[in-house]
């Protein structure tokens, strides 16, 4: 007995690593975009105006956003249809392609307007294959993990996540303080991130082709012949209207927050508080990583507790201290007090983060659960998330930039209502129901 529960161990944590290392890789290729959106601008986007080269890749950023939905579906169909693993798999391919294209596109000065065509190309291949990774990876961690440790287990999905983004940053200091001048980052530095992506590619392949399969996935297909009988897909997700709402509640105010103490910080950093490209990347590299750190912490408090409360206390903190924060950080004198500042964000939006994967995973059943939690995701992340630097930075433009603020706080507020009226997912899981692991 001992000696199948070390098995069974082993092979959830092989697992869980696995499909978290696939996880960061896949992020990694997202956020490079955006980690070095201040130096590659100007080489598909020709402009005197600072701010009008970063609006440009802003938009190509959000449209990017827009295949999400149409991944969340796809990749989410495949995973409920055919399993976890093999649409894991095809999403990272995918992912990796895009990078490649954005490493190897020639400058605006080289092709002219099929610079920023091939740049957006790219983004739509990226886009389709992040939008299926995040409903598929939350759906596969959540079913690996035993029933006491959901939340914990699931938390990773963001420590992995925000891995690829403190990689991208990594990679970024490195190329600034010790190999490169910031003139050679700005003429062809940028593109090394973008190869280092598509050749991680190789080993996530590796490791996701090694993975095993979740049992729930496996009880769920059942019969073969009630499987072909029974709805699938969009109308089987149908008939769970409430759970689809709840999703996009949710995750409406949150999204927003994480993408712009995130995201949007560095550009942030730099066009509003006056700090220089290696402090504003210094900062949200060491924000991030103590980010990523407390993510599980807050994961094992919801498996004590609840998934709930964290929510709230998300959704309370989140409403009354936005503004004050961002207004601070707008004045901040140096770069170790915007930092500060920037953690207290951090630590506020954790209360989403660490466990928004695992609510959302608890309210669907297996047949339907990855595009369950992918589309409706995929749809208010699209709307949201994605436009938050555009819109972050047109309200600068149009001298307005608090504007941006407000907005942050309504919507976080919108979210606060629905994390008070929904139950508990913990304690009214479907996964309860399934075998895990």
């Amino acid at each position: 007995m001992t000696e199948k529960r070390s098995k069974i161990s082993k092979r959830r944590l092989k697992a869980i690593f696995g499909g978290s290392v696939g996880n960061l890789v896949e992020w990694y290729d997202w956020y490079a975009y955006s980690a070095f959106a201040l130096y590659f601008s100007s080489s598909f986007f020709p402009d005197s105006d600072a701010t009008a080269q970063l609006l440009n890749s802003a938009a190509i950023f959000a449209v990017g956003f827009l295949m999400r939905p149409l991944g969340g579906y796809v990749f989410g169909f495949i995973a409920d249809k055919v399993g976890r693993k093999k649409s894991m798999t095809l999403s990272v391919l995918l992912m990796s392609f895009g990078s490649l294209i954005i490493a190897a596109c020639p400058d605006y000065h080289s092709i002219g307007l099929f610079a920023p065509a091939f740049l957006l190309l790219a983004r739509l291949l990226q886009g389709l294959s992040v939008g299926g990774e995040y409903g598929v990876s939350a759906t596969y961690l959540t079913e690996m993990a035993t029933p006491d440790r959901r939340g914990f287990y699931s938390s990773f999905q963001y420590v992995t996540l925000i891995g690829g983004q403190l990689i991208a940053l990594g990679v970024q200091l490195l190329l600034q303080r010790v190999l490169l001048t910031e003139q050679e980052i700005l003429e062809w530095g940028w593109r090394i991130p973008f190869f280092i992506g598509a050749i991680l590619a190789v080993v996530a392949l590796y490791l996701r082709r090694h993975l095993d399969e979740t049992r729930a996935f496996e009880a769920s297909r059942g019969n073969v012949e009630e499987t072909r009988e029974s709805p699938s897909g969009l109308k089987l997700l149908l008939k769970y209207p409430k759970a689809i709402l709840t999703v996009v509640g949710l995750t409406l105010g949150g999204t927003l927050a994480f993408y712009t103490y995130s995201t949007y910080m560095q550009k942030f950093l730099v066009n509003t508080v006056g700090l220089s490209r290696g402090e504003s990347t210094t900062i949200s590299f060491f924000g991030l990583f103590i980010f990523a750190c407390i993510q599980p912490l807050f994961g094992l408090l919801s498996d004590k507790i609840g998934r709930k409360p964290l929510l709230i206390g998300f959704g309370v903190l989140g409403t009354l201290c936005t503004l004050p924060l961002l207004h601070a950080l707008e004045m901040a004198s140096n770069m170790w007090q915007a930092f500060w500042i920037l953690l207290a964000g951090l630590i506020i939006v954790s209360g989403y983060t660490s466990i928004n994967a695992v609510v959302k995973a608890e309210l669907f059943p297996a047949q339907v659960r990855a595009l369950g939690v992918g589309l409706p995701y995929a749809l208010t992340v699209a709307i949201f998330g994605g436009s938050a630097e555009y819109v972050a930075l047109l309200f600068k433009k149009l001298g307005h930039e608090s504007y941006y603020y407000w907005y942050i706080t309504i919507c976080i507020a919108i979210s606060l209502s629905v994390y008070v009226l929904m139950p508990d997912s913990k304690r009214f899981s479907s996964l309860d129901q399934e075998p895990n692991g």
